[in-house]
């Protein structure tokens, strides 16, 4: 199944250019996703192609102004019908894995990236499906924040890594945080790797993998490790580990 992405943007030749390399960029060669970006300056009624103005009521900035970003979006729904609107904005819900999944269910996103003080509310009122945030910061606009949601979606599409089961071990997929990993050289001024990646015993090394995600997780992010429900095994892993 191919995921189809249309990015409404004030800069899509940065979107475009930002997810033409790696998996994403791989994923657009395998037609496992496409993306397609919406200038909302190409809607704009006057010859300077302005798409802002002063805020009512006063104040710093300029607003996104709504007419050329409602032409644009309606344009964007008629090209993806029934695809849900996604503002990129940080007064969002904060993106997570779990979210990601559920995005990733969806055959279609429209992605409508912010720019200055905000874009005017009737357009998040009437358009607008769901927002999300990248975290409790302020970027320049929702720019890097799509081409996040369009990568995030991609990992978990069949097909898109090389190896499927990188997506499964990843850092968040079962609630905790990712083992530490080794390669060449085994040995190194700067240390080297444990016994235990060495022993060619596979259970040991999933005990292993699987102590270290939970003690990262105790002690690099105790909110995440609050919400698990340990097993026994998980509890006398964590003992061993003290």
């Amino acid at each position: 199944m191919m995921v189809r992405f249309l990015v409404v943007s004030l800069f899509p030749d940065e979107v475009i250019a930002g997810i033409s390399y790696g998996v994403t960029g791989r994923a657009i060669e395998r037609n496992l996703i496409a993306v397609e970006a919406i200038n909302p300056r190409d809607f704009a009624h006057d010859n300077y192609r302005r798409i802002d103005d002063k805020s009512y009521g006063g104040g710093p900035g300029m607003v996104m102004m709504l007419e050329p970003l409602r032409a644009a979006l309606d344009t964007a729904k008629a090209k993806l019908p029934g695809a849900p609107i996604i503002l990129l904005s940080p007064q969002g819900k904060t993106l997570n894995q779990e979210q990601v999944r559920n995005l990733a269910s969806a055959s279609a996103l429209i992605l409508l990236c912010g720019r200055y003080e905000g874009i005017d509310q009737r357009i998040v009122d009437h358009y607008v499906d769901e927002e999300l945030s990248l975290g409790d910061y302020v970027l320049s606009g929702g720019e890097l924040g799509a081409q996040i949601v369009i990568d995030a979606v991609t990992r978990l599409l069949p097909g898109a890594l090389n190896t499927a089961a990188s997506a499964d071990e990843d850092s968040f997929e079962n609630g905790l945080l990712d083992f530490p990993h080794y390669t060449r050289p085994e040995h190194s001024d700067l240390g080297s790797v444990p016994d235990v990646l060495l022993s060619g015993n596979h259970a040991q090394i999933r005990d292993w993998r699987r102590a270290q995600s939970l003690q990262r997780t105790r002690m690099r992010r105790p909110d995440l490790f609050a919400k698990l429900e340990p097993t026994k095994r998980d509890l006398k892993l964590l003992d061993d580990q003290k």
